[in-house]
């Protein structure tokens, strides 16, 4: 049964009265989160963990419990592992947290509860903090900055040898499992070879080869990838074949077996088909067309140009940022788009936001096109601040070069400083959670992390 809260220990109010007072910061966010339209959103999507979890069972982790260490999980930077010990050890994030001396909730308890927490949900979490930061009359949303990073999976850089000695492993560890329910129940006229070591060990030597980067060592190296790829779809004809018993078996480890099959089986075939396309028949693989990891293949290629990074794996997110350091609205873009396609959703998510037009607004040469000016102008926007790339006449450096521009320009320099504190502090750099949901996520709680910490300090 789903429990909203513990009752108030006084045992630990008297403890905690002998000790030094709670951090500031925390102070002021522990105000924001007592919002009780903040916490009915989160209340929603834990109760459909289960179908009648408000109704049966035993009691649940206090709701208030499990947003407050969420929150204090992403504010520090910490693992759950870590949020979990450091709760424990401190009165202060005890009483923060509304544990008291409760027994506080282990990782794994916090994990299962943070995947009942949606997406769509953490937007409209983020609004809503946005909107109580206006009502403290902490912004007003009468600037707008804009601009655009990468938030990486965490995967290796992927190559197609290791792609195809990862299905084999996935895919041979499932069939052995779905062999031993199903063996009984059908003849089996020859065994199944496990050829995970065999894979493993000629991916290795496939690197090796190629790593020498002569016209012998290419040719033994296609010669390796067709063995390997023999392996492959060798393992793949046998987990097609382990997928059809499994259709016949009613037990729940035989389910999910067939998902775990009916999931990689044709990430592994695109895996097989742009190997064969690239390696055998020499083609150019069209970035959307490729996969780059089996375990995380929403993961886009993205290539912004920048030396340190010339290739990220991950996706693209959008921030929108308001006087006051909070960033008032976020997207994860699919593939790479332009930036220049992203000026006019921004400023359409300002005015839903804040039901009026920024007196500012600012992006990158990036964002800069005639419409994408006009469009500013339009809703209302007095200064807009898009530099121009390439040649610039007389008449347009005269207009950059006016005092309001110039600085609008030194003002929109700070959204990098926001994105480096996002991802050196809140964990917004690489997305350690698992799959397109989870990503979605572990974006939205770092924005969530950085906008209550930006208030904690205001």
């Amino acid at each position: 049964m789903l429990r909203e809260h513990y009752a108030v220990d006084k045992r630990f109010e008297e403890i905690v009265g002998y000790f030094p007072q709670m951090d500031p910061v925390l102070v002021k966010v522990d105000a924001y989160l007592e919002d009780e339209k903040l916490y009915r959103l989160i209340k929603n999507d834990l109760s459909k963990r289960w179908l009648k979890t408000k109704e049966t069972g035993r009691y649940s982790t206090p709701v208030e419990v499990v947003l407050r260490m969420l929150v204090v999980k992403r504010l520090y930077g910490y693992s759950y592992e870590e949020t979990e010990r450091q709760v424990k050890d401190s009165l202060s994030l005890r009483q923060f947290c509304r544990v008291y001396l409760q027994a506080v909730p282990d990782d794994t308890t916090l994990i299962r509860w943070a995947k009942v927490i949606q997406p769509k949900t953490l937007e409209t979490f983020n609004q809503r903090i946005i909107q109580l930061a206006v009502e403290r009359k902490v912004t007003r949303g009468r600037k707008l900055r804009t601009d655009g990073t990468v938030v990486e999976s965490n995967i290796r850089p992927p190559s197609d040898n290791r792609l195809l000695a990862d299905g084999v492993r996935v895919l041979a560890r499932t069939v052995v499992r779905a062999w031993d329910l199903v063996k009984q129940k059908v003849k089996v006229q020859e065994p199944f070879e496990d050829l995970t070591q065999a894979a493993k060990q000629l991916a290795r030597q496939i690197g090796e080869t190629l790593h020498k980067k002569t016209d012998a060592a290419r040719t033994a190296g296609r010669q390796q990838y067709q063995e390997l790829l023999e392996m492959t779809q060798k393992t793949v004809a046998w987990a097609c074949e382990t997928k059809k018993q499994l259709r016949t078996c009613r037990q729940a480890k035989a389910q999910r077996l067939a998902q775990t099959l009916q999931t990689f089986l044709p990430r592994t075939e695109q895996v097989i088909n742009q190997t064969i396309r690239r390696i055998l028949k020499g083609e150019q693989v069209p970035a959307p067309e490729k996969i780059v990891s089996l375990f995380e293949e929403h993961a886009d290629i993205i290539r912004r140009g920048k030396e340190s990074h010339p290739v990220e794996y991950g996706h693209k997110v959008w921030l929108s940022e308001v006087e006051g350091g909070l960033v008032s609205h976020y997207r994860i873009l699919t593939g790479n788009p332009s930036d220049e396609q992203q000026w006019k959703p921004s400023l359409n998510a300002h005015l839903k936001i804040f039901h009026q037009p920024p007196r500012q607004a600012s992006g990158d040469r990036g964002l800069f096109s005639e419409p994408n000016e006009q469009l500013a102008h339009d809703l209302g926007v007095k200064h807009v601040i898009l530099p121009q790339r390439g040649y610039r006449s007389k008449a347009r450096l005269k207009h950059e070069h006016k005092t309001w521009f110039v600085k609008g320009r030194h003002w929109h320099a700070g959204v990098e400083g926001r994105i480096s504190v996002l991802k050196r502090a809140h964990d917004l750099g690489r997305c350690l959670a698992h799959g397109l949901t989870g990503f979605q996520a572990w974006v939205g709680w770092g924005v969530i992390a950085g906008n209550l910490a930006v208030l904690g300090r205001t």
